[in-house]
């Protein structure tokens, strides 16, 4: 590739702003004076790059106001007089270091260390502060004028740029070709340069769910036969337990102690119904099945339950494998429809009951107790020392015990954890409900340097819906989720602007659990993956386009339930193409983009 010189780049990335983004043009700063380079090379003790110099005799900077120049991430050129600033504070930011890096080399000072004195910051990052961006090595040697980056979080890295003229090249050229200039692409929208990213995702992502249709279920063993003791010399028999503590009997197990939510007036069948029991892995397991099963491909990261009876007319259930389900309020929302739903859980030193009649919390008939830690004891010596194989929170245990015998006199409750273990109960893996969307939202400002609130005091709500409406229609062909009929009829029905059924487990509330459950185990076998020897049989490729199609079902899912504005930030945010700006700009002219 051809590198330009800095009088050369300057010249092109000019003329591509005067005629694309004049705002953004007419915020370059004048040239620097030469005696003002001179008192700032006296100053910091430090000589220019002459890449740097020639650049600054073009521009002292930017000025730092909306719409300026930035080079994406790496933010705004520095003028004289910010590169003097910057490169004081972060002397004196990195005096402690001083002393630790006083061994290094000369080559070592310029990797390793935190803040060289030669070293110099030419842009202001993200926050136009000191915190970082790029810097330039001013010390003669191998690397006079390179360029780096410096994050006050992560230190200081070399970039492939040998120069400032390689940075300012690479820039031009990104500008006049729209190019990725460091992972983002710049644009020109509404006279301002901004920076944008081209989204992709595989077409045909791997389905997590369709390798778990094709493995078993494994099955528990049968139970072999005890082998009987060996006998004595004598013809006695010896049989030696060996404990923690030596020749003792073994520890006894702990406690049963399940999160379980007990629902009144419907049978263990509506139960898993209403938690979203997958029709096609129900039947009646034990709980040592249930455990095994929840662990295996077959069951893809999604949790499995377990349902009974107890009680006076009382259902209960409790979960052994997935993501907790029992604490979301959108299921407890579920469970207590037209009844009553008591959860009962402990987690570490809480144990905590709680009340949800038809949708709504009764925090009066709640109950929380919170145990302390008694694991660690006090020498004679004032050292704590931790026991080792005992319960840390005796407290919670006794609670969660005493907590659910207090279930039998105030909601006739009457269930005993440890009966259930062996018994076959009806059981399924779910397809989880969708989280609630957040009713109230912070107010909608600026999306991707678009103005969304000018846009929606100034457009029509039934043009807007339709601009919002074929955004959100691109961004579900972008993601591939225009390919299952569900969704496609609600576009379609959207874009006409008619009303789309979102029932709770109807096809299309259903289809979106599954693209969300899909999205959960693909994720879950790359995280496996990390801990086996042989790859997972998806890529994170995958995933990233389970992720953006759980993205778009869920911006779809906003257009249909929330007001348009909080709707529209989402589709917006989410579209993958360059050019959405000017789709936008020609669905709410009311002309079709070419």
């Amino acid at each position: 590739m051809i590198t330009f010189t800095v009088e050369e780049s300057w010249d092109r990335i000019e003329s591509w702003l005067a005629r694309h983004a004049p705002v953004t043009h007419g915020l370059l700063r004048p040239p620097a004076a030469p005696a003002d380079i001179a008192a700032a090379e006296l100053r910091l003790g430090v000589t220019f790059p002459p890449d740097l110099r020639e650049s600054l005799l073009r521009h002292d900077g930017v000025e730092l106001q909306d719409g300026t120049l930035r080079l994406d991430s790496y933010g705004p050129p520095s003028g004289v007089a910010e590169m003097v600033r910057s490169t004081e504070f972060l002397r004196a930011v990195g005096e402690d270091a001083a002393e630790q890096e006083a061994e290094l080399d000369e080559e070592e000072r310029d990797e390793y260390a935190y803040w060289p004195h030669e070293r110099l910051l030419i842009t202001l990052g993200i926050g136009w502060q000191s915190s970082d961006g790029l810097f330039l090595a001013t010390r003669p040697g191998p690397h006079h004028g390179r360029v780096g980056r410096y994050f006050d979080e992560t230190g200081s890295t070399f970039t492939p740029w040998s120069g400032l003229r390689h940075v300012l090249s690479d820039f031009a050229t990104a500008l006049e070709n729209g190019l990725p200039f460091h992972g983002q692409t710049p644009l020109a929208h509404e006279g301002r340069l901004i920076w944008d990213g081209r989204g992709t995702v595989v077409a045909d992502p791997a389905s997590a769910l369709d390798l778990a249709a094709g493995a078993p279920e494994p099955q528990v063993p049968p139970a072999a036969e005890p082998a009987p003791p060996a006998p004595r010399p004598d013809g006695a028999y010896a049989v030696i337990a060996f404990g923690s503590g030596g020749l003792v009997g073994p520890e006894p197990a702990p406690p049963v102690q399940p999160d379980v939510v007990f629902v009144a007036g419907i049978d263990p069948g509506e139960l898993l119904d209403r938690l979203g029991a997958v029709p096609a892995t129900t039947g009646p397991r034990s709980r040592e099945q249930a455990r095994l099963s929840a662990g295996a491909p077959w069951a893809a990261h999604r949790p499995m339950v377990r349902a009974g009876s107890c009680g006076d007319g009382w259902s209960y259930a409790t979960q052994e494998g997935g993501d907790a389900q029992f604490g979301r309020p959108e299921v407890l929302g579920r469970l207590s429809r037209g009844t009553r739903v008591v959860r009962l859980a402990k987690q570490g030193p809480e144990v905590r009951v709680t009340v949800v009649e038809d949708g709504t919390e009764r925090p009066e008939a709640g109950h929380r107790v919170e145990s302390p830690r008694e694991d660690y004891v006090t020498g004679p010596d004032g050292q704590q020392w931790q026991r080792i194989g005992v319960d840390p929170w005796p407290g919670s245990t006794a609670a969660y015990a005493r907590l659910l015998a207090g279930l039998t006199a105030e909601h006739g409750i009457s269930w005993d954890p440890a009966d259930d273990a062996a018994a076959p109960l009806a059981s399924a893996l779910l397809l989880p409900v969708l989280d609630e969307l957040p009713q109230s939202r912070h107010p909608v400002t600026v999306v991707r340097d678009v103005d969304l609130c000018a846009l929606v005091e100034r457009t029509p709500p039934e043009r807007l819906r339709a601009a919002v409406a074929a955004q959100l229609a691109r961004l579900a062909s972008e993601t591939g989720i225009d390919g299952y009929p569900e969704i496609a009829r609600a576009l379609e029905r959207a874009g006409r602007g008619e009303p789309v059924d979102l029932t709770a487990d109807g096809t299309l509330d259903l289809r979106m659990r599954t693209i969300r459950a899909e999205t959960r185990a693909v994720r879950g076998l790359l995280d496996a993956a990390r801990y086996q020897p042989d790859p997972a049989p998806v890529t994170t490729a995958d995933l990233t386009a389970w992720h953006g199609r759980d993205a778009a079902a869920g911006a779809l899912r906003q257009f249909l339930l929330l007001p348009l504005p909080a709707a529209a930030e989402t589709v917006l945010s989410l579209r993958m193409s360059l050019h959405w700006r000017d789709e936008l700009a020609a669905d709410l002219a009311d002309r079709p983009v070419l």
